[in-house]
């Protein structure tokens, strides 16, 4: 039976607000954005994981904790822990790619989408990323619209534009979604 390990973390990238981190056995499964509750993470591991306990194991995740935090601080520029993503097929595919766009880096949705072999997904690649369930790690942040634009970002445009600069990547515009600017 699979279990679901989380805890808490804060940071100050975050105004030091709540993010719950969750691991499998397989590895690091969720990380939620500050303005999602403990309940938002039962209900995806509900969805995802059915009939999985959740427990609170401090000590479980603290190397995910770890690597979250020495990117945070700008100690770490490559992630090296395992990942257990949840989700069908083609997620999974793009949040693969995700991980594969480097450090300070940015990468399109259409670039993405011409990555895995189907130039005419673009809009179910924002879908994905809009739906990944590792943010940072699994780095959505790095993903612009090709006009150089940020675009949506389910952490809030003020999250993703501080995560690129710390990354030293400046070259986007300040246009998004108005419902992402929070």
């Amino acid at each position: 039976m699979t279990t679901v390990y989380w805890s808490t973390f804060t940071h100050p990238t975050f105004r030091n607000d709540l993010l719950f981190i969750a691991a499998t056995k397989e590895g690091l499964c969720r990380i939620t954005w500050p303005s999602e509750t403990f309940e938002i993470l039962k209900i995806w591991v509900e969805k995802q994981i059915p009939e999985t306990p959740l427990t609170e194991d401090e000590e479980f995740v603290s190397p995910y904790i770890l690597q979250l935090k020495e990117y945070l601080d700008g100690e770490r520029k490559e992630f090296d822990i395992p990942l257990d993503f949840r989700g069908t097929t083609f997620q999974t595919s793009v949040w693969e790619q995700l991980t594969k766009i480097p450090y300070g880096e940015t990468r399109s949705y259409s670039q993405i989408a011409e990555s895995l072999g189907n130039p005419k997904a673009v809009r179910a690649v924002g879908t994905a990323n809009g739906a990944n369930p590792v943010p940072i790690i699994a780095p959505c942040h790095r993903v612009i619209g090709k006009n150089a634009a940020l675009t949506g970002f389910a952490g809030g445009l003020r999250i993703k534009e501080k995560l690129l600069q710390l990354e030293g990547y400046h070259d986007y515009t300040k246009q998004g979604h108005a419902r992402f600017q929070f």
